[in-house]
């Protein structure tokens, strides 16, 4: 129910004010670039797609208002931009609509506008562990959700704008405002990128112009409603695909191909996941994860072994190169031979190589392991600090035996 919802939102305010406290925000740090421009363009395409049911099925008179009002749209920039030309279309084409009286949908016939200023009022649910239980998992999926979208949102401003926002200020202050909302009425929400790719492009780059563009939205619902009422639908669908023509990044068309397929792989991803469920969290999450094992795959392939074998002594030497990790952990193993019977001995040089984790580790070990169960000497050199600590915590290898060097 809708006191239950509302409650949620205070919630889910909650928790985004205490992750910006936290300074959680580092975490976009984990989306790449990839994910960013497929979130952009996917959701151009969602705003787009949103826009055709308020055309298909409608009059001539429709297409004729809509045509209208990207021609103002994008016309009128080229005469003047001290005034932004989708405010001189609503306007002219309002008044247009009015006085032929086109048999076209307005504001109006999409439902009914406030008569009123919202009131405060607190969710009517009672305080106690069952109403907590009922609210949690829908509050901590509005948080995530509302987060992931604002913090992309200004992410896509800071390039636009190529300034550095705060993106733990962002998410207190997102937490504040789906409080404030769920305390007078409203639901909790995110950043609108739509609406802020406007605002941005028509010189809105203050803190004052978000203030000024919600205030000015309440007087329009309340105090001018009778004159929003009669805005032709199709001028505001002009508006929005001209918003969806804005935010695509069209530039990454051509980067498909110039850039690596893995990251390409990463974008397209992205925005084919959040176009098929409409769901942009979902496409940023299977964006992230994609780049994490992309990533993951490709440092792994980096780690190499070289066998160089010396007559004089019978001694076999591997140089280990890259990142022994649990991705490349496998590789490393298989590049010794284990079943060699006629060496001398081994000698592994780890100098230019770094072990990660305990799979790493535990790689090592089998190797060594191995070549003792041949009754082969092997001595293991070359370790950085980093690596023969974990080595030292983690290793069984040497626990009886004092042949591994740190050297």
């Amino acid at each position: 129910g809708l006191s239950y919802l509302l409650a949620a939102g205070l919630l889910a305010g909650l928790l985004q004010i205490v992750f910006g406290v936290l300074r959680l925000g580092v975490l976009m740090r984990f989306v790449s670039q990839s994910v960013r421009t497929g979130f952009v363009n996917a959701l151009a395409i969602l705003i787009f797609a949103a826009q055709m049911p308020h055309l298909i099925g409608e009059g001539w008179q429709t297409y004729a208002v809509f045509a209208a009002g990207l021609a103002i749209i994008y016309g009128v920039p080229r005469l003047t931009t001290v005034v932004p030309s989708p405010l001189i279309a609503i306007a002219l084409l309002t008044v247009a609509a009015s006085l032929l009286q086109l048999p076209v949908k307005t504001v109006a016939d999409l439902g009914l506008l406030p008569s009123s200023l919202p009131s405060f009022a607190w969710p009517t649910v009672p305080l106690s562990w069952e109403t907590l239980r009922i609210i949690a998992g829908p509050a901590i999926a509005i948080a995530m959700v509302g987060l992931l979208e604002s913090l992309m949102t200004a992410t896509v401003v800071d390039d636009l704008t190529e300034t550095p926002s705060h993106k733990n200020r962002e998410c207190a202050g997102l937490g504040i405002a789906n409080m404030a909302a769920s305390l007078f009425g409203g639901i909790a929400g995110c950043g609108m990128i739509g609406q802020t790719v406007s605002n941005v492009k028509y010189g809105g780059r203050g803190r004052l112009s978000t203030l000024f563009a919600g205030a000015f939205l309440l007087v329009l619902m309340v105090a001018l409603k009778p004159w929003v009422s009669q805005v032709p639908v199709a001028v505001l669908v002009a508006i929005m695909v001209m918003v969806s023509v804005d935010t695509f990044n069209w530039s990454s068309l051509k980067a498909v191909v110039a850039h690596p397929r893995m990251s390409s792989t990463v974008m397209l991803a992205t925005v084919a996941v959040t176009v098929a469920s409409h769901n942009l969290a979902l496409g940023v999450l299977v964006g992230v994860l994609l780049s994490g094992v992309f990533f993951t795959f490709k440092v792994a392939r980096l780690m190499q072994v070289r066998a160089e074998p010396d007559a004089a002594t019978g001694r076999l030497t591997y140089h280990v190169t890259g990142q022994v990790f649990f991705a490349s952990a496998d590789a490393f193993i298989e590049a010794f031979d284990l079943g060699a019977q006629d060496e001398t001995s081994v000698c592994i040089d780890v100098s230019q190589a770094h072990f990660w984790d305990v799979t790493a580790v535990a790689a090592l070990d089998k190797v060594v392991g191995r070549y003792r169960a041949n009754t082969i000497p092997v001595v293991v050199v070359g370790m950085n600090q980093a690596t023969a600590t974990i080595v030292e915590r983690l290793a069984v290898h040497d626990k009886d035996r004092p042949e591994l060097s740190k050297h």
